[in-house]
This record gives C-alpha cells, structure tokens and sequence, in this order.
C-alpha cells in the first residue's frame, strides 16, 4: 500500500488538489485501488455547499483519475511523465459523498496505445457505488 508520502514522489498533485491518500496497485501499469478519507476541512466545502457538504462530482472524477496516474506512473515505461485528460464519458453520479465517508476507488487502464489510454473507474462508499465512470488520457 502506497501512503501519501510515496504517492507525491510518483504524480505532481499537492494540497490542496492532491484527493487520494492511499494506493493499493495490483497490477503495475494495469489496475488499482485508491482511498480518499473525506473530511469536513476539505477547501471544496466552504462553497459546495456550507450548509449541505457534498463533494462536487468532477472532484471524484479528477480522485478516480489520480489514482489511475499512480497506476501508470508506477510503470517504469511511464515513469516522470505526466498524464493528462483527454476525455470522459459514460459518469454516472449514484450516491453523495460527504464528510466522514471513505471513497475506494476501483481503477483499470484498460488500453494504452502510444501516448493514449482508456481507464475505467468505480468509486465506492462502503459497498455502494458513488460514481463510475470512463477516462481518455494523454501521456505527456
């Protein structure tokens, strides 16, 4: 299991849009498992909303997309590169997601070829899906 620490030395993002804390990969460059602990002091919620916290859904988005960079970039063929959003498609929000819950999410890159991928991801509150979705990237 990657910590944070371990996760900053392999994707750029830092506080405040840095939205994983662990990284569990199962397959370098394939698959993988990331958790997000969702807390009242994150920034989003002082203006989404103050009196009804609820984590803005492209930020699940963007947490299911870092932990697919943790993914990639733990291939040594990828390693230092950057990759960048080329596409979404097929998000569906199914549930909330607000301070105190977990969010696991299930990422696979399931096709690269050259400097462009496909990853599906599926994250989850306890065993209730929040949010899945699919994601184009570019490697940089």
């Amino acid at each position: 299991m990657l910590d944070i620490q371990a996760i900053k030395e392999i994707i750029p993002h830092r506080y405040p849009f840095l939205l994983v804390d662990k990284v569990s990969i199962e397959e370098i460059g394939v698959k993988g498992v990331g958790y997000k602990n969702v807390t009242i002091n994150e920034p989003f919620f002082q203006g989404h909303f103050p009196h009804f916290p609820v984590m803005p859904g492209v930020l699940i988005v963007e947490a299911m997309a870092q932990v697919g960079a943790v993914i990639l970039l733990s291939h040594d063929k990828y390693k230092g590169k950057t990759p960048l959003f080329a596409g979404i498609n097929k998000v569906r929000f199914k549930r909330k997601v607000v301070p105190g819950d977990t969010l696991r999410m299930e990422v696979e890159l399931t096709k690269i070829r050259g400097p462009i991928g496909i990853g599906e991801g599926k994250a989850y509150v306890d065993d209730e899906i929040a949010c899945e979705g699919e994601f184009l990237f570019a490697i940089e």
